[in-house]
């Protein structure tokens, strides 16, 4: 799989106050008509479960000069440094990042065990496009404009 290049986003979370963010190349579309995209998040991820609790999922869809933030929502940082000089979009829910291509926030609509993860399916509640750029992927274990 590291030869197939998978776009690059944040899928991020409000879980009663607690706000938690990973960075995720398996954010794929699943359906037009109802509009409705897929992830999938390991089950040793911070994310999983605050996913579950929470019910609702943001996603910010990098551009290639928003790299650096790949990288740090890579690296699993704790919630208290992860948000640390990050600019997000004004509004309640799950945090966004400003800048973004675009931005998705999608209520949990179902789940599947897929051995170490799980994926979660996602109605989209909002969608709304960005700036105009070159996206983020990731291929060959690093990240690269497209």
């Amino acid at each position: 799989m590291r030869r197939h290049p998978a776009g690059v986003s944040i899928v991020a979370v409000d879980a009663n106050g607690q706000r938690f963010a990973a960075t995720m190349a398996s954010l794929l579309s699943l359906s037009l008509d109802p509009p409705l995209v897929g992830i999938s998040v390991g089950k040793a991820n911070a994310l999983h479960e605050l996913l579950r609790e929470a019910g609702v999922f943001g996603v910010s869809l990098l551009s290639a000069e928003q790299e650096p933030l790949a990288s740090r929502f890579a690296r699993g940082l704790p919630p208290i440094a992860l948000w640390e000089g990050v600019a997000l979009r004004a509004g309640d829910g799950p945090p966004l990042l400003d800048g973004a291509l675009g931005w998705l926030r999608c209520s949990v609509a179902g789940e599947c065990d897929a051995g170490d993860h799980t994926f979660f399916e996602g109605a989209v509640d909002w969608a709304e496009e960005g700036a105009s750029g070159e996206p983020l992927v990731y291929v060959g274990s690093a990240y690269r404009a497209l």
